[in-house]
């Protein structure tokens, strides 16, 4: 999985342009993974203040708006694909658009469970 976290403070800091050359390099990478085969999904998040947190404590349901954790760093989205090793992974990782803003990196994490909903 190749984890793309994001930091507002960063985000915020770039000009129009780069913000643009980040976000528009996605679809050339997506692309790239495509033809490869190796792309099996990709996820981009809303920003955390449209989330909810849900706890339950002594079996009530306690509903909070906004993030889990406050943090200058939130997960942003993630490629999930499917590579011959971690190098490779590694190689894809550093294509992300992402990876090339001061400040920001691609995580490459293994996945040691996949589940779907046929199975």
């Amino acid at each position: 999985m190749l984890i793309m976290h994001a930091n507002p403070q960063i985000w915020d800091a770039l000009t129009d342009e780069e913000r643009n050359e980040v976000m528009n390099g996605h679809g050339p990478f997506m692309e790239t993974i495509k033809r490869s085969g190796e792309m099996i999904s990709t996820v981009a998040l809303a920003d955390p203040s449209q989330s909810a947190v849900v706890k339950v404590r002594g079996g009530v349901a306690a509903v909070t708006d906004g993030p889990y954790l406050e943090a200058k760093e939130y997960l942003g989205g993630y490629y999930l694909v499917e590579c011959d090793s971690r190098e490779r992974a590694l190689e894809l990782a550093a294509l992300i658009p992402d990876a090339g803003v001061e400040g920001l990196g691609i995580e490459v994490r293994p996945v040691i469970y996949a589940g779907t909903a046929d199975g």
